[in-house]
């Protein structure tokens, strides 16, 4: 049964290039260059979310790197759309492997700390004992700084994988219990799985933001 479970996650259409990936690129399809284009009230209403969060992101950094929001956006509009279409049946959620999550989080959060350990020493040194802090106190302080910058993208890729993960194992167990129960409670099952989806459809929204948001804090904290 675990098996069975666990495979709906497994790329395991070819043996030499998996095709489930190309799912990371579908929005690509899925998306026309029109809807960029062309007025429409959907894609009114995504300018109004990317200008929301640019201005979101451009306080979190700081007047000064108006520019780097974009690079935070791209992540979120990419986080959004894989998520969403995982959501879809038939279709691979990268997003729930820490093969995805951790590519996205790892280069960050080491583009990260190479700039600011090369650029802004002092400030580095300095945030690894927070002000205030007694003086016996600061060897201890020191080192769990440390430790909490060194994992910090591996609770970013952690997070979002085991949120998709989550709400997807929950679905794929409601929906084998199909086939068992008896016809008066389909109706109940069947409202169960669009409240589910539904809620799916929020986290997607959620782990997305907090991602984006998170990676942008880390940004600002070295420069």
């Amino acid at each position: 049964m675990m098996t069975n479970l666990f495979s709906s996650f497994d790329p395991s259409t070819s043996l030499y290039f998996p095709m489930n990936w190309l799912s990371t690129l579908l929005f690509m399809i899925f998306v026309p260059c029109t809807f960029w284009l062309i007025p429409t009230r959907s894609s009114s209403l995504w300018k109004k979310i990317l200008i929301t969060l640019h201005k979101e992101f451009k306080t979190l950094l700081g007047p000064g790197a108006s520019g780097s929001t974009f690079i935070f956006i791209s992540l979120f509009s990419l986080i959004l759309y894989n998520n969403f279409l995982g959501l879809f049946p038939y279709i691979f959620t990268s997003t729930s492997h820490l093969a995805m999550t951790l590519t996205l989080a790892l280069p960050l959060w080491l583009s990260f700390m190479i700039y600011g350990w090369i650029n802004n020493t002092i400030h580095m040194l300095a945030h690894l004992v927070p002000q205030g802090t007694p003086p016996l106190l600061m060897p201890f302080m020191v080192c769990i700084e440390t430790i909490s910058n060194i994992i910090r993208p591996g609770t970013l890729a952690v997070r979002l994988a085991a949120n998709m993960i989550a709400g997807h194992l929950l679905m794929t167990l409601l929906g084998n219990t199909g086939s068992t129960i008896p016809l008066s409670l389909m109706s109940l099952l069947l409202f169960t799985q669009i409240l589910l989806l539904i809620l799916e459809s929020a986290v997607a929204i959620i782990q997305s933001y907090v991602f984006a948001v998170l990676s942008s804090l880390y940004s600002s904290e070295v420069t």
